[in-house]
């Protein structure tokens, strides 16, 4: 920031490497790649800053959110993967689906014909669709991005463990998805903090190489970082995975994009693109909600937004909780962005207002795990509440590994925490298998370019059938020692 209070040319030519890559995103008459010095000693120092508040703030801001981040090295990245449109402006682009409720999906794509039809037709076999479903469209503008015509269809009722084919706007590729099934066993696969690096790709690549019935993803998503045009890269790179099983995500930090008084409003591409069903679990934003698939309940909480005794997230969850029947929902699991318990040395202590605000609402609903992204690094905690070992405390996961292109947060404090099971700074995936009310199967997998390597895996109980934690037996107080192993 004191580079915009004293502009001359020499520190012209400083901001405009930092913020180049949002420069280069302006209207191509802006002819900024080539002609740098050139630039630099052209604008006044008043035009320039007027330029720079716009286009660069929001990338000084992302270099200063966390301090801590001066402090550890992270390993180098993989280059950042641009897809382009290979489609017609009519055929739909960037497909991908979401569940919506019991037995619905929402299909969602964007078009560049403003004139393309928000409906989705589909059937149970390749070609044949005896059914249509409208839905509706949105577009935002972001400066001087404008959006394709983003459409948003709700499909159903269907049939558990079903594939459906289907195709979008009544033009373009055939797609298929395959439902989810009724009851267990369901296998996720969970990935935060994706981007869309040659490292992403690699990680999509072991996500898909085996099958699964729902993706959950964290925060942070395309790393777009106000380069709205990367929203549209990411949506066509991730399409192939996204538009044949359910993506359910949650915002992180990358998402937000806004800045005080300039673009007060935040979250405004991603809450346009990626519709979760909100509405359907009864709360009043997309970037908090919750679902139900086989006999597991899903809550996607929202990092950052309100989230005090006062605040909509917090009355919201309290009463989410209070419905769920462990009898026929005995899995529970958490996902949001900031970790809540994290011995990285990256982004300490972000999540400890939230934690401060929530762990109690989780801890006396008998949350199983609890997953955050955030973090470039994979750590599995032990069970725990207040910052202590407690067989009844959730399972705490940090998954922040799936390719970004900021690189990996390397360093873990010394020592290490007896909470802390497993930490590893890789990029990767992971999978969690239900296999019934009582029993589930976590595994972690390393990306080793062409393998994934299974790295840490665990057995892992749901609290619903701990008489322990239910106070159904007498007297038997809680071990500390217990609960550090790995039979949890």
């Amino acid at each position: 920031m004191h580079l915009l209070l004293h502009a001359n040319a020499t520190n012209n030519l400083q901001i405009f490497k930092l913020c180049k890559p949002l420069l280069i995103s302006l209207p191509s008459f802006i002819k900024f790649q080539s002609q740098e010095k050139r630039m630099a000693k052209l604008w006044s120092p008043a035009a320039f800053r007027v330029l720079l508040t716009i286009c660069c703030v929001p990338q000084i801001m992302l270099h200063s959110h966390v301090s801590a981040e001066e402090y550890y090295i992270r390993q180098p990245p993989r280059s950042v993967i641009q897809t382009p449109n290979k489609r017609s402006e009519s055929d739909p682009q960037q497909v991908h689906i979401s569940l919506a409720g019991k037995d619905y999906i929402r299909v969602s794509w964007i078009t560049d014909d403003k004139e393309a039809e928000s409906v989705v037709e589909y059937g149970k076999l390749p070609g044949r669709y005896n059914t249509m479903a409208t839905g509706e469209h949105t577009s935002y503008q972001f400066f001087f991005y404008k959006s394709g015509k983003i459409h948003h269809v709700k499909i159903g009722p269907l049939e558990p463990a079903t594939t459906y084919y289907y195709r979008c706007g009544g033009r373009g590729p055939e797609f298929s998805f395959k439902m989810p099934p009724a009851s267990f066993p369901i296998e996720f696969a969970i990935v935060g903090d994706l981007g869309q690096t040659e490292w992403t790709n690699s990680t999509l690549e072991h996500v898909g190489s085996k099958d699964y019935d729902v993706l959950l993803l964290p925060g942070d998503l395309s790393y777009a970082d106000f380069q709205q045009p990367l929203w549209d890269s990411f949506g066509r790179l991730v399409e192939p995975y996204a538009s044949s099983r359910p993506w359910m995500v949650t915002e992180g930090n990358h998402e937000i994009e806004s800045i005080p008084i300039i673009l007060p409003h935040a979250f405004k591409a991603y809450n346009a693109r990626w519709l979760m069903p909100y509405e359907e679990s009864g709360s009043s934003s997309n970037l908090y909600y919750s679902f139900d698939v086989a006999g597991a309940h899903i809550i996607m909480l929202g990092s950052y937004t309100d989230f005090d005794e006062d605040s909509a997230q917090y009355k919201w969850l309290k009463a989410d909780l209070a419905k769920i029947d462990r009898k026929k929902t005995p899995w529970i699991f958490v996902l949001l962005h900031a970790p809540w318990y994290n011995t990285n040395t990256a982004h300490q202590g972000e999540g400890e207002s939230m934690r401060n605000s929530m762990e109690e609402l989780l801890y006396n609903a008998r949350v199983d795990v609890v997953f955050a992204g955030h973090v470039h690094a994979y750590e599995r905690f032990t069970r725990i509440y207040d910052n202590k070992a407690d067989p009844c405390g959730p399972i705490y996961i940090t998954i922040g590994d799936g390719g970004n292109r900021e690189g990996l947060a390397l360093e873990f404090k010394e020592p290490k925490s007896p909470l802390s099971m497993f930490q590893e700074s890789s990029f990767g995936h992971a999978r969690l298998k239900i296999l019934d009310e009582r029993r589930a199967h976590w595994s972690w997998y390393r990306n080793n370019d062409s393998d994934a390597v299974i790295a840490d895996e665990v057995r892992l109980e749901s609290l619903s059938t701990s008489k322990q934690c239910w106070g159904i037996t007498d007297g038997q107080e809680s071990s500390s020692s217990s609960v550090t192993k790995d039979e949890l």
